[in-house]
């Protein structure tokens, strides 16, 4: 059984894969969503009066508490940010619900996400500490420089890992199980497995695709916050 992302068609040259055409359905589902509650917000009162204001607001308000209290209320902008990457991996995670393949499930994807965290780790280091940000490499003695560059791209690289390697594990399981019960396993139809499926779909795709979407965010900010000190 193939696992892998499939080249779907071909484009001047370009491969378009399920990842790719994925993503795109991704981005262009949220860009419609958020354009829809952007028309809605000049109809919104100072005293909530609609369910969807009710909850846009506890969303935002959210999710700024959640930056202030990893970050700091200086830092509190990056909430803008991460709330958009939580709703990107998210939504990637879950489209596996719908018979998707989750681009997270791509090493490229998780990747990309962890070099643009990589990029802002070393932009706000060198924008708030200056020269002094160069020096930190040479601590605790100038002779740790080399470990201390390879501790700096270890970053993305766990950070990107982690996110594909558990998604990725989940996809596989899921699959494998759906195999089995397609071509009529026997061991697995005596013990009833297909009726524990949706508790598997329950963990592997709600529950870990919300925790792992978790996780990437609050170790990116926990990175940042760590290169920028208090």
């Amino acid at each position: 059984m193939d696992f892998g992302t499939k080249i779907i068609t071909n484009i001047g040259g370009v491969n378009i894969t399920q990842t790719t055409m994925n993503t795109w359905i991704i981005i262009i589902f949220l860009t419609i969503v958020a354009l829809i509650i952007r028309s809605k917000l000049n109809k919104f009162t100072d005293v909530p009066t609609t369910r969807l204001q009710n909850v846009v607001e506890l969303v935002v308000e959210s999710m700024e508490n959640f930056t202030v209290q990893n970050m700091g209320e200086k830092y509190k902008y990056f909430g803008n940010w991460f709330f958009g990457v939580f709703c990107f991996i998210l939504t990637s995670n879950y489209i596996g619900l719908l018979s998707f393949r989750s681009p997270t499930a791509d090493l490229s994807t998780t990747l990309a996400l962890a070099l643009v965290t990589f990029t802002l780790i070393q932009f706000m280091g060198i924008k708030v500490n200056k020269g002094g940000y160069f020096k930190g490499f040479l601590d605790p003695f100038p002779l740790f420089l080399p470990l201390n560059i390879i501790g700096e791209f270890a970053t993305p690289i766990s950070l990107s890992l982690r996110l594909f390697g558990n998604i990725l594990g989940g996809t596989i399981i899921m699959g494998l199980i759906h195999s089995a019960l397609e071509q009529g396993h026997v061991l697995l139809q005596i013990v009833g497995f297909g009726a524990v499926t949706p508790v598997l779909h329950a963990y592997f795709d709600v529950f870990s695709g919300f925790l792992q979407s978790f996780i990437f965010v609050i170790l990116s900010m926990t990175f940042i916050k760590d290169k920028i000190g208090d």
